[in-house]
């Protein structure tokens, strides 16, 4: 195979065949390069029943010890490993008899853009990061600084890290655009340029591994839990997209008081509607729910509204009306496979049944009455796991799109890590998890 033999040539002794499972756990097998050697890579099925918590197949999934999946190499994703001298990485689909096995995230992110490819629409997406910058201090972890929101001291302090981190995500191909440190003590937010919506879940892969190795160059430990600290900001993951039509943007029109067009109304009255089932797979972890919390800036209610970012879903504007959306409800323990596809499936059914978009949102929810709210149609999002659980189980659109096998595995695992994680103090859930996001 010429794939590896190029890598054996350039010095690469490991390939890296990476997959993502339904507790979003980057994982991979390492395969030895060598000239004229072939990546045959098959994993157990189980493997996507497995819960961020410990690695045993979780009970009521449809998956168990029997069973294999092959673990084939999209080529195109192959990428050296700046953080890594001497080993590269490829994402996988996961296959059996040489069809996408009905558990792969990829092939169900495939599918919904191949669903929206049929209304003659395609995504442009970007995944928004933040996480934070640790040290580790005796047995446990704390802030790599001591800084506040778009601070210098604290660019002055990590720019090495940031430089080399940007180096890093150029030679793979990503495309940094903004840079700053976030509110929270420790905290950083680098955003990437959008892609294709394939190519930019891809991306967030290849930026989460990056942005981790990097930090242990600098012997930090960087962490994507959405809540690390009680008293400081959780770190988001959100999503922005934009609907196209060939070469040109038609999520806004200017000529509409809303600055959207029909199809932008309708896309994003369907994931208001369903959003709080949306939460299972955008939201998905029992500490997410520590982060949405009103005033928080984390988008803590159903409705939308431009620069409002109290809104679950916030519109940024153009010189044409609407430009993009992003989903603040979103944060990177979310298999991003799963909530971009999911994203677009809910998108989809606002399209098909031309779903009316609600009045924006151009104040503070959180200020207002619950019976103000109510009168407005605002709702708070599920404020657990346990009620996003209980929504998606009644969320045929989404269930429906899922398909029954992988609806099973994913809620089995959902419900596992509920019933695991429900007890715990918030410091004994970033012992355990900082590290695994």
């Amino acid at each position: 195979m010429s794939q590896l033999s190029d890598l054996d040539a350039s010095g690469v002794r490991y390939l890296r065949v990476l997959w993502c499972d339904n507790a979003n756990v980057i994982r991979a097998r390492a395969v030895r390069v060598r000239p004229g050697g072939s990546v045959s890579v098959a994993i157990s099925q189980a493997q996507l029943a497995i819960p961020v918590m410990e690695d045993n197949v979780v009970p009521d999934s449809g998956l168990g010890p029997v069973g294999e999946a092959q673990l084939i190499p999209d080529w195109s994703t192959l990428r050296d490993l700046p953080f890594a001298p001497g080993e590269a990485q490829v994402i996988g689909d996961l296959m059996i008899g040489g069809k996408p096995w009905a558990h792969c995230p990829r092939d169900f992110l495939r599918q919904q853009i191949e669903r929206l490819a049929g209304r003659g629409l395609a995504v442009q997406s970007a995944f928004e990061n933040e996480f934070y910058l640790l040290r580790r201090v005796g047995g446990g972890l704390e802030p790599a600084d001591r800084s506040v929101y778009a601070a210098t001291g604290s660019m002055n302090l990590h720019r090495a890290f940031i430089h080399d981190l940007t180096s890093a995500l150029e030679a793979q191909g990503l495309e940094p655009e903004v840079y700053y440190p976030e509110a929270g003590p420790g905290q950083q937010e680098l955003a990437v340029r959008y892609t294709d919506a394939l190519g930019s879940v891809d991306n967030q892969l290849i930026f989460r591994e990056t942005v981790r190795g990097v930090a242990l160059q600098h012997g930090h430990v960087a962490s994507f839990l959405p809540k690390v600290f009680e008293h400081a900001a959780g770190s988001g993951c959100h999503i922005n997209l934009s609907l196209w039509q060939g070469e040109r943007n038609v999520t806004g029109d200017a000529a509409h008081s809303s600055g959207l067009s029909a199809l932008g109304q309708a896309f994003i009255a369907g994931v208001l509607v369903h959003l709080p089932a949306l939460c299972a797979l955008s939201i998905p972890s029992v500490n997410s729910y520590r982060r949405i919390r009103p005033h928080a800036w984390a988008g803590a209610y159903r409705s939308w509204g431009y620069a409002n970012r109290e809104a679950a879903v916030r519109v940024s504007r153009g010189t044409a009306g609407a430009s993009r959306f992003e989903l603040k409800a979103a944060d990177a323990s979310a298999n991003p496979y799963l909530a971009l596809g999911a994203l677009i499936a809910v998108g989809l059914d606002g399209l098909e049944r031309d779903l009316p978009l609600p009045p924006e949102a151009d104040f503070d929810p959180g200020r207002l009455s619950d019976q103000k709210r109510s009168a407005l149609g605002i709702e708070a999002l599920p404020s657990s796991l346990a009620g996003a659980i209980a929504a998606l189980e009644q969320d045929e659109v989404l269930l429906s799109a899922l398909g029954s096998e992988r609806a099973r595995t994913f809620l089995a695992v959902r419900r596992a890590e509920w019933a695991a994680l429900k007890d715990l103090g918030l410091p004994e859930e970033v012992r355990l998890l900082a590290e695994r996001y």
